[in-house]
């Protein structure tokens, strides 16, 4: 459960969670764009014990939780929430890399390098990430067995 969304990265995002009863971590990703949903069917591949709850930036459920988004697309970041907070750009993937853990656990010890140079790092690859992969024209429509670890 979560009462209070924390800051808790360089962007001091913080928000009051009208909904407290954050069961599952969540992932937010720009729905539209290929290499996020290229990380994300990754991420839904690995999380076997579906931890992971998924939902798109465009959704309601984004627009409840999270604080309000750039106008521009291409500034736009990855976010996580879980019971301790909120996260973006870099740190979020390396707190969805601690909670998949096993071998990608060991991968979340790229949070030991300085956040300002993980997030300018993040904030080039993301700020390119429709020339470098594409766009999609619409969010994904999730199918199958995976469809229940979608959130609108």
């Amino acid at each position: 459960m979560i009462d209070r969304l924390r800051s808790l990265n360089s962007n001091n995002i913080s928000a009051t969670a009208a909904d407290s009863n954050l069961t599952h971590p969540i992932v937010f990703f720009d729905g539209k764009c290929v290499m996020c949903n290229g990380f994300l069917d990754w991420m839904m591949t690995i999380d076997r014990e579906a931890k992971l709850r998924v939902s798109p930036l465009q959704g309601e459920t984004a627009q409840r939780l999270l604080p309000p988004l750039p106008h521009n697309p291409e500034e736009w970041s990855i976010y996580y929430l879980d019971e301790t907070g909120l996260y973006s750009q870099s740190e979020a993937v390396v707190q969805i890399l601690r909670r998949l853990g096993g071998i990608w656990a060991m991968f979340s010890i790229g949070g030991m390098v300085p956040l300002a140079l993980r997030d300018t790092i993040y904030r080039i690859v993301a700020s390119n990430r429709y020339r470098i992969l594409g766009k999609r024209d619409t969010c994904r429509i999730p199918s199958g067995e995976i469809q229940s670890r979608f959130l609108p």
